[in-house]
């Protein structure tokens, strides 16, 4: 059996409950994702969904957030103005290891969840 992957439909991050007017105006404001309608039978559930470009990120909610190293990692073409945008609303910038091919860094939301930024370097003409 062979999967016929499409693409990646959604990543979802969790904050905790209750925090969701805080989360959006992080995402929203900060980051510049469009919240979307989520599904009637899953608000109950608590959280938003947003867009980006083709991307989709849904945000949960859950009683305990635990730090860790899982993070979506989204591609972006103007890496260097956004790092300093972001450093302008004193968001700490955490520098990654190189990557060949790569620029990145990453960041974390309000509710320590990690994000990185990456961008792919133009490899010049031979």
């Amino acid at each position: 059996m062979i999967i016929d992957y499409l693409r990646l439909h959604h990543v979802q991050i969790c904050i905790p409950t209750g925090k969701e007017e805080k989360a959006k105006q992080f995402y929203i404001e900060t980051l510049g994702f469009v919240e979307i309608e989520k599904p009637e039978a899953l608000k109950k559930n608590g959280g938003f969904w947003l867009k980006g470009a083709n991307i989709e990120l849904h945000i949960g909610t859950e009683d305990t957030i635990v730090p860790g190293k899982r993070h979506p990692a989204f591609e972006i073409n103007n890496l260097n103005e956004v790092r300093g945008y972001l450093e302008k609303r004193n968001i700490t910038i955490q520098e990654e290891i190189p990557i060949e091919g790569f620029q990145r860094f990453s960041f974390y939301d309000p509710f320590r969840n990690r994000i990185e930024f990456i961008s792919r370097i133009a490899k010049p003409d031979s």
